[in-house]
């Protein structure tokens, strides 16, 4: 197997020469260049990655994920990454997943990475809520896309989201307008700022409304499907059940749809439902559920360029990108018995 040595040798240059054709760099004579990459040609060499990664880097991105026992069975994290994946793929880079226990060992792990060249760009498929996260990474000048609202002003790190508030908001209205007064909500735990901005919307909401906000009827429920189902079979074999509900992903929906189906609860007569979902949970729910549909193929082409753009050393022309979303009217919600 040929070496760089090898080239110039035949080439009849240095070392150093080889090296800045290689590297693509403009401080090279034509001429010199024509000789090294006609010595390539000739010893039909390939370079090889690992050694020119000791240098420059691999090229590999890194997507953070969250660990294994809150994204179990969450269609949206399998999707995106599927999605970000691919178009990795189409830029010649390598994909490297992390998981984590918490947020120490998750960041210790991507330092460690980064000091060691291992990656040229980072994609968190979550938020953290509390963001010193960000600002100790934020040092390493190397660029970050989040997939969720950023809130500090940083130079590195950059937001690809939904506007999860006032999604939130006009779901929870919607359930109003169609007469109901008692609305309850299944939501995540509050340490990602999806989780946060999902409730708050729903709170708010209720409050403009002069509705009370009945802190029995917000459940935290969970990552899991086994604790959304819990959670939703407790709210509705309460004896103050509510008339409708807002769950606040997929894993809430599913819940109580197989909460409603095994206790005899017939939606939407009995009992409205929104929520959140993915197509490819939805599809399967019968009667069809009135929802947000996560844009999770639009989220994970727009984190992915804005963040091999900046691996390239473009500049953005924001520090914070909204993806829209819509709301889908299906049949999952009957008109209260307080419509006016």
């Amino acid at each position: 197997m040929h070496t760089i040595y090898d080239i110039a040798r035949v080439a009849n240059v240095s070392k150093s020469t080889v090296s800045r054709v290689l590297n693509n760099q403009s401080n090279i004579s034509e001429e010199a260049r024509e000789r090294v990459l006609k010595a390539i040609e000739e010893l039909n060499y390939q370079p090889s990655k690992l050694a020119r990664a000791l240098s420059t880097g691999f090229d590999a991105i890194m997507v953070v994920s969250r660990s294994a026992k809150t994204t179990a069975n969450n269609p949206f994290f399998s999707e995106i990454i599927h999605r970000i994946s691919s178009k990795a793929e189409e830029e010649n880079f390598d994909v490297i997943i992390q998981t984590s226990r918490n947020s120490k060992d998750e960041l210790e792990k991507c330092i460690t990475k980064i000091k060691e060249k291992m990656i040229k760009g980072i994609i968190m498929l979550s938020s953290p809520a509390n963001e010193n996260f960000f600002k100790q990474l934020d040092v390493f000048n190397i660029p970050i896309v989040v997939i969720g609202r950023v809130d500090g002003e940083y130079n590195n790190i950059f937001s690809v989201d939904t506007n999860n508030y006032q999604d939130s908001y006009d779901l929870t209205k919607y359930l109003i307008e169609q007469g109901h007064r008692d609305i309850a909500c299944l939501h995540s735990p509050l340490d990602y700022h999806v989780s946060v901005d999902r409730l708050e919307g729903y709170k708010d909401c209720l409050k403009e409304f002069g509705l009370p906000v009945k802190e029995e009827w917000i459940i935290n429920s969970g990552y899991t499907v086994d604790s959304a189902y819990e959670s939703a079979k407790k709210l509705l074999l309460s004896p103050n059940r509510p008339s409708a509900v807002f769950a606040t992903d997929d894993l809430k929906v599913m819940g109580l749809y197989k909460s409603a189906i095994e206790n005899g609860i017939l939606i939407p007569s009995d009992l409205s439902i929104v929520g959140y979902s993915n197509p490819s949970i939805s599809a399967f729910l019968s009667p069809s559920l009135t929802r947000i549909e996560i844009p999770v193929n639009k989220l994970g082409d727009m984190g992915s360029k804005l963040l091999f753009a900046k691996i390239k050393g473009n500049r953005p022309t924001s520090s914070r990108t909204i993806v829209p979303t819509k709301m889908i009217i299906q049949k999952s919600v009957t008109q209260g018995l307080n419509n006016s």
